[in-house]
């Protein structure tokens, strides 16, 4: 039998079916042996429980057994299933339901995949790891069709990491009625981190590009320097910008810089995915 699958006695049931919903939903299937709809009932929520690996906790009671934990629960007739959140019976049914109506039940209130990798980001931003929450915050983005918090926390990392106008468009995208106190936060912060401008090489740079943009010395000196000071997003769009002309330029001086800059992002982030491919167009 799985671990997350316990059977209920009168010793670990304030501990089972109590307690351990404070922490993920416990699923109650009442059952007895000469119940033949709880024969058939059984192995589909023992084989979503597996599916499901952990995200709740299937306790089997049996009636007969137990009938002082049934008669608490109230149930009056077999097969009765009860859902239990933060120690309370939020959900159920009673008879027998094909697997499609007792997976719809559980989606109901079980914690979507990018709420574990919203979680598991923040964290790591509590840690202010920013640079490895950050793709997590991008997949959680992706994965929720950019539900509103998840969107302004990724803001709110790009910002940390001087990815500015990633995290601007990022806040563009958020609708109105989403953006709540924390989203001016963010904004404000983002708007802070803009007015404190770039470093004075870096403006001069920018400026003397924007006057020649086909200057490939100009967009090289510009790109170093944004690797410097960590602007990754813009110093690869140059150094690509470059290489796409000369691939050797400054005796593939450009092009280590390039490769150096993906090694930094790490190879899981998806601007280095990104750009990674675009190289191999180059290469082949």
């Amino acid at each position: 039998m799985s671990e997350h699958i316990v059977e209920i006695t009168e010793a670990n049931a304030q501990a089972l079916l109590i307690e351990e919903s404070f922490k993920r939903p416990v699923l109650i299937d009442f059952w007895a042996d000469w119940c033949g709809p709880c024969k058939s009932l059984m192995p589909i929520l023992e084989k979503l429980c597996n599916e499901f690996n952990g995200a709740f906790l299937l306790a089997k009671v049996n009636a007969d057994e137990q009938q002082m934990i049934a008669g608490q629960f109230g149930v009056r007739s077999l097969p009765t299933v009860m859902l239990m959140k933060d120690g309370q019976p939020v959900d159920g049914f009673a008879g027998a339901q094909a697997e499609p109506q007792v997976r719809e039940l559980l989606e109901k209130y079980l914690p979507k995949p990018w709420d574990l990798q919203f979680n598991q980001a923040k964290a790591l931003i509590e840690e202010q790891n920013f640079k490895e929450a950050l793709p997590l915050l991008q997949q959680a983005h992706k994965d929720s069709s950019a539900q509103a918090n998840i969107s302004i926390a990724l803001a709110d990392a790009q910002i940390e990491l001087k990815r500015l106008s990633d995290a601007e468009d990022i806040l563009k995208s958020v609708k109105m009625v989403d953006q709540d106190a924390e989203y001016q936060n963010v904004l404000a912060k983002l708007e802070l981190a803009q007015a404190a401008g770039k470093i004075p090489e870096i403006e001069a740079l920018e400026a003397e590009l924007k006057a020649k943009p086909e200057d490939k010395e100009t967009s090289y000196q510009l790109a170093v320097q944004y690797s410097q000071h960590n602007y990754y997003a813009e110093s690869l769009a140059l150094l690509y910008k470059i290489l796409q002309s000369d691939l050797n330029f400054k005796d593939g001086e450009a092009k280590k810089i390039y490769t150096d800059v993906l090694a930094i992002l790490g190879k899981g982030d998806p601007l280095a995915v990104e750009y990674q491919r675009k190289m191999y167009t180059l290469l082949y």
